[in-house]
């Protein structure tokens, strides 16, 4: 613990917290230091713009009768055809969920699977001109939107931002094994 910092620390396990909650007083670390720390704000303020995105991704996906995790698999499928496994690691879901995300957006013409030749069990997915115009329609209101919102920043502070959220990005995928 960082010498700067006074605290008592109690950990207990969620099946325990409720008697032990009233019968202890707990006091929160309290940071002694002249100099703001910006980590906290700084995340504050990646959850809040987070919020925003998604609002507008749901949005804007809602219009065209989509959900933001069938608006995401149409844009991963949008520049390939790829298999339910490796479709279900890139969208961070369950192969059965993927299944069901599949079924449905197939229905309505926006998605099909292709058989994979000597290998009669695997299936892959690519979009169709349908799922395709979806997706360009969606990609180019959010692009529009979120452009708008970007613009209040200066040319500077928008290469700063990008070449930021670039480097997170890129440390996130790394960190993560997240394939893309």
């Amino acid at each position: 613990m960082p010498a700067n910092c006074s605290s008592q620390i109690l950990f207990v396990s969620r099946t325990n917290i409720v008697g032990v909650a009233n019968r202890i007083k707990v006091t929160w670390p309290t940071v002694t230091t002249d100099a703001p720390d910006p980590v906290p704000d700084l995340v504050d303020g990646l959850i809040q713009l987070s919020f925003i995105v998604q609002a507008v991704l749901g949005r804007l996906a809602g219009q065209q009768g989509l959900s933001v995790t069938q608006l995401r698999m149409l844009a991963v499928l949008d520049d390939r055809e790829i298999g339910m496994q490796q479709l279900a690691g890139i969208l961070e879901l369950e192969k059965s969920s993927v299944t069901g995300l599949v079924d449905r957006a197939e229905r309505r013409g926006l998605v099909r699977r292709i058989a994979v030749p000597g290998n009669r069990r695997a299936v892959h997915v690519t979009v169709t001109a349908a799922g395709r115009a979806v997706v360009h329609l969606v990609r180019d209101a959010v692009r529009a939107e979120i452009g708008d919102l970007a613009s209040t920043l200066s040319q500077r502070q928008q290469g700063s931002f990008h070449r930021s959220i670039e480097t997170l990005i890129q440390h996130y995928v790394t960190q993560h094994a997240i394939p893309v």
